[in-house]
């Protein structure tokens, strides 16, 4: 488990949350993040690891944490978090399946992080 301070500055462990994430998407292993959300409240989520890289529809173009999050009000959907919103991340032993939740090409929308998906990578 990584933090941060809520005035967003990234602790000491934020390389090595990178890099968890990251092993995370290659293991297909799920992650619990709590993160700042847009209204201000904290938030805890379910979710699949997806991407880490830039976000093709933010103004900024830092590196973002690309999940599907399972827990949505709606629906599962894909979430981008900025790493300044996230509070805290645990790294699960539950695995998901990439098939479950990459709906769209990725030929067309390619992933930042090299992995082994099969078809999804």
């Amino acid at each position: 488990m990584f933090a941060q301070s809520r005035l967003g500055k990234l602790s000491a462990g934020t390389s090595c949350m990178k890099d968890q994430f990251v092993q995370a998407i290659r293991d297909r292993k799920k992650v619990r993040i709590t993160f700042d959300s847009k209204d201000g409240a904290q938030t805890t989520r379910n979710c699949a690891p997806l991407d880490f890289g830039p976000s093709r529809s933010a103004h900024e173009k830092n590196d973002r944490y690309h999940v599907w999050n399972y827990d949505g009000e709606t629906k599962p959907h894909v979430m981008v978090l900025n790493p300044v919103q996230i509070i805290r991340m645990v790294f699960l032993t539950e695995r998901f399946e990439p098939s479950d939740v990459v709906t769209w090409s990725t030929i067309k929308s390619p992933w930042s992080v090299t992995r082994d998906w099969g078809s999804q990578s």
